[in-house]
């Protein structure tokens, strides 16, 4: 059986019309209606579809009203419209191109033009999907990158000032990673990000939990709805995980095998800060980690 990964919202005051294009579209992608305008912005938020084909004619809002709100929500801007519309009319459809529309469709549908178009977009937007992930991975060790990292804090933050929660976010560096790297070499060095890289990913399993190459030999880790003790616990399991995969590294201070420190801060949703600060002072606490020995781990709240 074939599985949809994509979402089509279509959105026309006809039902007959939107029966016409479900049949057409349905072995395509999984298919939402919207009666109205209004519905089709509540819909585009709730299930963030990769298509909507919207009518520019409906008695509550236009196609064009509706779009002009979706195009300037962070949400819903980047979900490709195609209008659908009985009136060839070149200042309407210059107008649906400005507003961020597209493709057009027009009535009465010809049913080799509708899945031929559908067809074209949804692959586009699979295409600008997958270059839009490997641009926020990093190729060396496979887990998100420094740009992914900027984005996916940013959002963390604005969301836990909303909630009545805390945001963990932390800062790991591999010890006496210099000396590895001049005594093994640079290849056993990539080898050895790449065990780290997958390790924290092993730990970090929750549905938000967020890993990522910072720079160089260091990791961050953002903890979404993670309160301190529970922090503590998820921080013990990161080191204990970067232990399971005996790394040898006999020219550490420390240990014969590879390890790490870190520094992580717990941000409350009543206090307000910088994703700059919250940086700030989880590198203050990884020196701390550092400076009190290393192979340990350094937590406080955000102040």
């Amino acid at each position: 059986m074939k599985t949809l990964d994509q979402t089509i919202l279509i959105v026309d005051d006809d039902k007959p019309n939107r029966k016409m294009l479900k049949e057409l579209l349905q072995e395509q992608a999984k298919i939402i209606f919207a009666k109205n305008g209004e519905q089709a912005k509540k819909l585009a938020r709730k299930h963030h579809p990769d298509l909507i084909l919207m009518d520019v004619i409906m008695p509550d809002l236009s196609g064009f009203d509706v779009i002009d709100t979706l195009k300037n929500d962070a949400e819903t801007m980047n979900i490709s419209v195609i209008f659908i519309t009985g009136l060839a009319n070149d200042d309407d459809e210059a107008r649906g191109f400005d507003l961020g529309g597209c493709d057009y469709i027009y009535k009465p549908f010809k049913s080799n033009i509708v899945i031929a178009r559908v067809m074209m977009h949804l692959e586009l937007i699979r295409q600008r999907k997958l270059l839009d992930e490997i641009a926020h991975i990093d190729a060396l060790t496979g887990v998100n990158n420094r740009r992914k990292m900027d984005i996916v804090l940013a959002e963390e933050v604005d969301v836990n000032k909303q909630e009545n929660t805390s945001l963990v976010v932390a800062i790991i560096d591999i010890d006496f990673f210099k000396q590895f790297n001049d005594n093994y070499g640079h290849g056993a060095g990539d080898v050895a990000l790449r065990q780290v890289g997958q390790a924290l990913c092993e730990v970090c399993q929750r549905p938000r939990d967020f890993v990522a190459r910072y720079g160089g030999e260091e990791f961050v880790v953002i903890l979404p709805d993670c309160d301190q003790v529970n922090a503590e616990n998820i921080l013990n399991n990161l080191t204990q995980a970067i232990d399971d995969k005996m790394i040898r590294h006999e020219f550490s201070s420390i240990s014969k095998l590879l390890t790490i420190s870190i520094g992580a801060i717990v941000v409350k949703s009543s206090v307000s800060s910088s994703v700059a600060n919250i940086m700030k002072q989880a590198d203050s606490l990884l020196y701390q980690a550092k400076n009190n020995g290393r192979d340990q781990w350094s937590i406080a709240n955000l102040i």
